[in-house]
């Protein structure tokens, strides 16, 4: 019961007395973080489901619509994952970011969330073609499926809007007369890791790293790196920081300081590269202009550490539109290895034009072959 007071009567304190008086916790919430009272509301100020905040960025409004829309339970995971990732973080909003987290998590463990993510990790399962498997990685928004679209035949989603893609797009990049198969992924979040984009990137032979030029390159690079360090995959030339552990993978690592359009971007890009405090392998480049497209081309080749070599069978002119591809230090041995077992087998001689003292020196088996060497076996 209340009891009287100088002021007059006093209500019970705490929980009994909210509930008295039909108290609810939302009554002393910002107006903004208040849930409608008609429980139909759909507006845009009320997640499906939750509270939504009126002082969402407008690209997170944009995503939680997408999300209402979604019809599939497999569109509904991403959508959300999307949406998650593009709340800012801060006391207002951890509500609705633990309420969402929340419902991702039934939906992942639903029947049909298990066949979602069952489909999403075999669109990871990409087969090798070509020179080389290289990733193109980064945050969002910066440029890489517009750099894939510019130096492949693949035609990935573009759009300013972030997070477009969702799904790992292959193509094959020309260089020269060989073919190197470029793949671009969904963008890196602190939000979500998907185990299978991790699993590819341990597979891949280069990680492209890109980063946009014109907005904080160099926070773009330390928390993408700080992410793939987590899941164990860790920059070639660090690698001495790292215990002998077969659970990390090194991988060599590219950055592409992307949206450099014109000369007029060099001064930024070179304060990016002081502020560096690595000699990170980096360049500038843009998918709009193609300016350094080329460029990159040959320099993701040589990063790969492979060579070409180009097979001449006895009497006849070597072909040069479609060479071998093997590992840079290769042999002989190991060059025939590559053409057919039985030519390994058989080899009693080679002989090679290009790094030889002379063309068509006869060299043995152990004979280190360099890029764009001739070969013509005996056997």
């Amino acid at each position: 019961m209340p009891r009287p007071t100088e002021f007059g009567t006093k209500s019970p304190s705490g929980r009994q007395g909210r509930r008295a008086h039909g108290w609810r916790a939302c009554d002393f919430a910002p107006r903004h973080l208040t849930r409608p009272a008609n429980r139909g509301y759909n507006g845009p100020d009320r997640f499906a489901g939750g509270i939504m905040p009126t002082n969402l960025p407008p690209e997170a409004q944009e995503a939680e619509r997408r999300y209402r829309e979604a019809k599939t339970t497999e569109e509904k995971i991403a959508r959300l994952e999307e949406f998650i990732a593009l709340i800012p973080k801060h006391k207002g909003t951890e509500h609705l970011v633990g309420d969402l987290r929340r419902k991702l998590s039934k939906l992942r463990t639903s029947p049909q969330g298990a066949k979602a993510a069952s489909r999403r990790e075999s669109a990871y399962r990409i087969d090798r073609e070509g020179a080389g498997q290289v990733a193109v990685v980064g945050p969002t928004n910066v440029g890489k499926s517009a750099l894939v679209r510019a130096l492949t035949n693949a035609e990935p989603e573009v759009s300013d809007a972030p997070f477009t893609t969702w799904t790992p797009t292959p193509g094959m990049m020309p260089v020269e007369n060989v073919q190197i198969q470029l793949i671009d992924t969904p963008p890196l979040s602190a939000e979500f890791v998907e185990p299978a984009m991790m699993d590819l990137l341990r597979r891949v032979d280069l990680i492209l790293l890109v980063v946009d030029v014109r907005t904080d390159p160099l926070r773009h690079l330390e928390e993408s790196v700080a992410l793939l360090e987590q899941s164990r995959i860790v920059p070639l030339h660090r690698k001495a920081r790292y215990p002998e552990d077969r659970r990390w993978t090194f991988k060599p690592f590219l950055v592409l300081a992307n949206k450099a359009d014109s000369e007029e971007w060099d001064e930024v890009y070179d304060i990016f590269r002081e502020l560096l405090d690595e000699d990170w392998p980096v360049m500038p480049v843009s998918a709009a202009t193609g300016r350094n497209l080329e460029r990159l081309k040959h320099e993701v080749f040589q990063n790969l550490g492979v060579i070409r070599i180009y097979a001449k069978p006895p009497g006849k002119d070597p072909d040069f539109s479609a060479p071998f591809v093997i590992k840079k230090g290769s042999t002989v041995e190991d060059f025939a290895a590559a053409v057919h077992q039985d030519f390994l087998r058989d080899l009693k001689a080679a002989r090679v034009w290009g790094s030889a003292q002379f063309d068509g020196q006869m060299v043995p088996r152990d004979y280190v072959l360099q890029d764009g060497d001739v070969v013509e076996l005996r056997v």
